[in-house]
Parts: C-alpha cells; structure tokens; sequence
C-alpha cells in the first residue's frame, strides 16, 4: 500500500440509507434509528440539533407528501459535517411558512440551527437537506 492508497480519517466516509412509511408512527422512528446510527458512528457532537432537524424533516413529509408512499433518509459523516438528507416523493419545494399555533415552523428551525441547507430536485420526487458542521 503506497501513501496515495492510505486512507485518513479526515478522508473516511460513512453513509446509510433508510426507508420509512409516510406515516405518523415514522417520525419516532427515524428519531430513534438515526441516533442509534450516529452513536455508533461515534458521532454525537451537535446531537441535540441534529435530531431536532430530522425530526422538522421528517414531519413536513407526513404532513405534506401523500400517504401510502415510502419516504428515504440518507446520511452523510465525515471528519467535517453530517449531511442529513430526506428525499420524498413530492415534488413542492420546502417553504418558509408564516409560523403560527397550527404550525410552520419546521424550516424556519432549520434554517436557523443548521449550518447549510436546501432542496434538490430528483427524478420523482425532492431531496431536502441540512449540513451541520462536526
């Protein structure tokens, strides 16, 4: 193995995909799995956030994208940021809604808490996003 071959921990990379229901019972779900995920990837630095902005993501899609449908999470580690990602099969941008007692609060949390954010556009659906800085 030469040095070019060597990887570095700065350089290593861990990903994950999960699948869910759009359902309610979804949201606790994905909660508990990604912890569990990030505690074993040893990556518990700015947990608190980062379960708080899944959570806003997720429920915007049980909220909004139609039921009987799959949703994904995808999540990204390395030595400089966790991307968490939640791509559904709805094709509305995430918006910054006025906040109120019913609701629309969700994006303007992460847009506040997280380091970067955004949607992408997929083939059927949206990716949204948020980078929280290690």
């Amino acid at each position: 193995m030469t040095n070019t071959d060597a990887v570095t921990s700065v350089d290593a990379v861990l990903r994950a995909r999960i699948d869910l229901p759009t359902t309610a019972s979804s949201v606790p779900v994905a909660r508990r799995l990604v912890a569990q995920l990030l505690q074993a990837w040893s990556a518990e630095t700015r947990h608190e956030e980062s379960m708080l902005l899944l959570s806003e993501l997720v429920t915007n899609v049980v909220r909004h994208v139609r039921p009987a449908t799959t949703f994904t999470i995808e999540l990204i580690l390395s030595a400089l940021k966790l991307r968490v990602a939640v791509v559904d099969a709805s094709t509305a941008p995430p918006i910054l809604s006025d906040r109120g007692p019913a609701g629309g609060h969700g994006m303007w949390l992460v847009s506040a808490l997280a380091d970067r954010w955004g949607s992408d556009e997929q083939s059927n659906g949206k990716q949204v996003w948020f980078e929280l800085d290690q």
